[in-house]
Formats: structure tokens, C-alpha cells, sequence
């Protein structure tokens, strides 16, 4: 497992998860700036890849206070969440954990640690509701 690096497995097919995904970012606000899609890349490259899509996502207002404070911050901003699947055809979507990311550029305390908080549980709740496993809601339901 790779340092501040945050998956679950999806109820979902991958290219299902990132459309429940890229809803889910949407609808608190957040703008999708870029998605994706790698095995389309690799395919025309040639190349067999299972199906991996990336998304970037994010708003101003979360990003600028932590770049603010530190702006090597911005290497790692916007946010991204990968949805791939695996050798035994399970679907997986994870992240960079925001509160990992500030950590790694000094951001511990604070506004900039607030900051990295919100965007944490901002983006595991997108994340759960893309997988069908928010337990606020009943499985399927986005």
C-alpha cells in the first residue's frame, strides 16, 4: 500500500464508478478539469491495460487557502481519484488523502490543517457514494 493512498472497492463496473464519481463531485460544487481514460491511451499506444480512468477535480476555494500557506501544495492539487480494475475483475477507486498531502508539505496546523480536513472528508464521501458504499445511503442509491 502506498503512503497516504486511500481505496475501496466499488459495487460498480469502473466506467459506472467514475460516472457516479464524476456526479458526485459535481454536485457539491466541484469542477471537473480533466478525465482520463488510460487503457484508451494504452490501446492506442498498442498496448493492453484493464480499464483504469483517472479524474481531476477541485474548486479554488479548497485548493488556495493550503497553497496559500505552502505553494509546493500545488504539485499535488488538483485533487485525483483513479478507478481501475483489478486481475480478479473487481473495481477499485482511491486517492490521495488531502490531510496526507498536507502533511507532506508541512501544512499541520491551523488554517491550512482545517483546510485539509474538509477536503478529506469532502472527497471520501464522493468516493463512498461512487462505489455504493455511503452507509448513509442505501446501496445503488447515488
Amino acid at each position: 500500500m502506498t503512503a497516504g493512498f486511500i481505496k475501496h472497492q466499488s459495487h460498480f463496473r469502473p466506467g459506472e464508478t467514475m460516472d457516479n464519481l464524476v456526479g458526485a463531485v459535481t454536485r457539491r460544487g466541484l469542477a471537473v478539469f480533466l478525465r482520463l481514460d488510460h487503457t484508451a491511451a494504452a490501446i492506442q499506444a498498442g498496448l493492453d491495460l484493464r480499464p483504469t480512468q483517472l479524474l481531476v477535480f477541485g474548486r479554488a476555494e479548497g485548493g488556495t487557502p493550503l497553497m496559500q500557506a505552502n505553494q509546493t501544495i500545488g504539485v499535488d492539487l488538483p485533487l485525483r481519484a483513479l478507478v481501475w480494475c483489478d486481475p480478479a475483475d473487481r473495481t477499485w477507486i482511491g486517492y490521495d488523502d488531502p490531510l496526507w498531502l498536507a502533511a507532506r508539505h508541512g501544512l499541520t496546523e491551523g488554517n491550512p490543517r482545517h483546510a485539509a480536513e474538509a477536503l478529506s472528508l469532502l472527497v471520501e464521501t464522493c468516493v463512498l457514494q461512487a462505489a455504493g458504499t455511503d452507509p448513509s445511503k442505501p446501496r445503488g442509491a447515488l
